[in-house]
């Protein structure tokens, strides 16, 4: 790992920040819902109430600040930022894959982040995979407690590892691995797609595996085979990135389909979201929370500042949008009729 770990995640950020790394055409779904505006909402917009409950702690906004980075100089100072802005503003933070720390000590200071947040919901972060490498309670009850975590994270990139020249792609027998995991960890377990999406079939199999949250990453935002082009070493990977650059399952309907196998359990939507109103609209559709992060790292390589002020623009958003459809708190905003299929309003 070590030199080539860093230079990847040192890429994915430059990549990230400076390259069109969007679906080139394949969207969120989101854009396919408008809520039914109230002239008369007979709510006052002060008395707005966007608190959620995760985990046992009370965030002021149902908004995450999705996993991104760590393993780098640079990538410590953006977390920091992160979680000043996170801590400010009463929201939840995940961390980016800490693996780089896991192998190698001296990178934790590019997660610690709970100096400076000691209130914030935060998330440790491994990659699922790692398990099928040698990981186990160990490595994750590590992860967890390198950085004070309230849960941990295992993210799932199967297509993004195929897509690497050293990626890991042996994926056979992970969920029994999972469910070990889930049964020894003293956190709860959230398991999250990078940016393809959740099925129906993989949420049940996470739920038979005991995870307490999903977290879709669905497709529409950052393409991460647009991200591995950018890195591909040769033709053939560069081929192979741009073949897929259009897959995945589209936010809004990896929300749905997750929520009507998952009921029960903390669903989290990513992949896309860019303002209030996207927040809102994932809400609506059954997420316990909204995850962003191109506006936010975009922001943090500028400072804590910008951060918070981007959280306050989308908090401001989702307060207005919850006013102009009537809605007093999340659960009014999930109320049936709320949120509509565009084609309802056609003429």
């Amino acid at each position: 790992m070590s030199g080539t770990h860093a230079r990847r995640k040192a890429d994915h950020i430059r990549i990230n920040l400076e390259e069109a790394v969007d679906f080139p055409h394949l969207t969120t779904g989101l854009e396919r819902y408008r809520f039914l505006h109230e002239a008369l909402p007979e709510v006052d917009l002060d008395a707005i109430d966007t608190s959620v409950q995760i985990f046992g702690k009370r965030l002021q906004a149902p908004i995450l600040i999705s996993s991104m980075t760590g393993g780098t100089a640079e990538a410590a100072k953006i977390n920091v930022n992160l979680a000043l802005a996170a801590e400010a503003a009463g929201v939840a933070m995940g961390l980016g894959s800490q693996r780089a720390a896991i192998e190698e000590p001296e990178q934790a200071y590019t997660f610690q982040v709970r100096k400076v947040a000691p209130d914030v919901l935060l998330f440790a972060n491994l990659g699922a995979v790692q398990l099928n490498r040698g990981y186990g309670v160990e490595e994750c009850l590590a992860a967890v407690e390198m950085v004070a975590a309230d849960a941990l994270i295992l993210h799932l990139n199967p297509l993004q590892e195929a897509m690497q020249a050293d990626g890991d792609v042996h994926w056979g027998g992970l969920a029994e691995k999972i469910a070990a995991v889930c049964q020894a960890l003293p956190v709860p377990v959230i398991a999250k797609e990078v940016g393809w999406g959740i099925s129906p079939r993989t949420a049940r199999l996470l739920l038979d595996a005991g995870v307490m949250a999903i977290d879709v990453a669905g497709s529409g935002g950052t393409s991460w085979s647009e991200v591995e082009y950018h890195r591909a070493a040769d033709a053939r990977l560069q081929r192979l990135a741009r073949t897929f650059a259009d897959w995945g399952i589209p936010t809004a309907e990896s929300l749905r389909m997750v929520r009507s196998v998952a009921p029960d359990i903390a669903i989290f939507a990513s992949g896309g979201l860019r303002n209030g109103i996207d927040i809102a609209k994932v809400v609506a559709l059954g997420a316990d929370l909204g995850g962003m992060a191109g506006p936010f790292l975009r922001a943090a390589v500028q400072g804590s500042e910008a951060v918070t002020a981007e959280l306050q623009a989308v908090i401001l958003e989702l307060r207005v949008a919850m006013f102009a459809t009537g809605a007093a708190n999340l659960a009014a905003l999930r109320t049936p009729g709320r949120l509509q299929k565009i084609d309802t309003f056609a003429a």
